[in-house]
């Protein structure tokens, strides 16, 4: 999509600390870390949110759950980590692009409320 700034800083038209990438997932340090480690894996081909998760597209989606313990080993997050979609407005999805926020670098709360 023209206009997402995900696919954008996929083409590399917005920088990014990029920490992993391959065919199919790129991903890349949150500016606003909620986390010592807070990177955000996004499939390359666009997908609006979880809802968006076709057949066609799945492979894609499947693609960033073999990346993340790649990345998240070499990020050493030995005791753990969190990894977390918003979808929709209730879930917070501020951004229109599937995206999975990988958490750790310390011990996280338990209650999300």
């Amino acid at each position: 999509m023209s206009n997402c700034i995900f696919c954008k800083i996929i083409a590399g038209e917005i920088p990014s600390s990029k920490v992993y990438e391959d065919d199919a997932v790129y991903a890349f340090r949150d500016i606003n870390p909620m986390a010592p480690v807070h990177i955000l894996i996004v499939p390359k081909v666009h997908v609006a949110s979880a809802n968006d998760v076709t057949a066609e597209n799945a492979a894609s989606v499947a693609r960033i759950f073999e990346a993340i313990p790649k990345i998240a080993a070499s990020e050493g997050l030995v005791n753990g980590y969190r990894v977390i979609t918003n979808c929709g407005e209730d879930g917070c999805q501020s951004v229109k692009h599937l995206h999975f926020h990988l958490l750790g670098g310390k011990k996280l709360p338990e209650s999300m409320a």
